[in-house]
């Protein structure tokens, strides 16, 4: 498998400079670079949001900022992401790469729980073409919950991680409090009659969900 993934890279195409370094960053500066989204989940994001012709954009966990980066390319030049983050720690390097990408004046970064802001959010009224989900794996169907009506008509939920190792397969379904909210996630969104959905085996599966009109 990581031949096959090393091909597909290197036939993808190159991500930017400033993707570059917040890649390298991250192997330097924090202790679990893994949880990267990587040049080819990036392209493939970044191609979603562009076919999509998504103008506004909401991400959940900016981590060091390289999928923002990827969704944020993506955009018009009136358009705008909104990305929050939980550890204050990161954020000098997300910003750093934000301004080496050329897109911090299309960027936001919001500081702090998750849910707490997007509760802020839809009292604001804040809408969206386009969500990427990739937080907290416990709370993913409350933040599917909090999230759903700011989603337009047509619009679009991605989530990451959702195959999550493959122990969302295992039988019988390991307890810990990360597969279990996995799990439930992908079988609200399964039964969920107002959305379509299919899970893209890509690195740890990205659910990519559509609403109806």
């Amino acid at each position: 498998m990581e031949k096959i993934y090393q091909y597909i890279k290197d036939h993808a195409t190159t991500p930017s400079e400033a993707l570059e370094w917040v890649e390298k960053q991250t192997h330097i500066r924090t202790n679990h670079p893994r949880m990267l989204s990587g040049a080819v989940q990036g392209q493939v994001m970044r191609m979603i949001a562009q076919i999509s012709g998504a103008r506004d954009i909401l991400e959940l966990g900016t981590f060091t900022g390289y999928s923002a980066i990827c969704l944020a390319s993506a955009l018009p030049e009136d358009g705008h992401l909104d990305t929050l983050e939980i550890n204050d720690e990161l954020e000098d390097l997300i910003m750093e790469g934000f301004d080496r990408a050329g897109l911090a004046d299309r960027i936001d970064i919001h500081i702090g729980d998750c849910k707490e802001t997007l509760q802020k959010f839809r009292e604001e009224g804040r809408t969206y073409d386009l969500v990427y989900i990739d937080a907290n794996k416990r709370e993913y169907c409350e933040y599917y919950e909090l999230i759903f009506d700011m989603v337009r008509p047509g619009g679009i939920i991605l989530a990451d991680n959702v195959i999550w190792d493959g122990k969302v397969c295992m039988d019988p379904l390991p307890q810990d409090k990360q597969t279990l909210g996995i799990a439930a996630f992908n079988d609200m969104v399964s039964k969920d009659p107002r959305v379509e959905s299919v899970i893209i085996p890509l690195r740890d599966g990205l659910n990519m969900i559509r609403r109806k009109a």
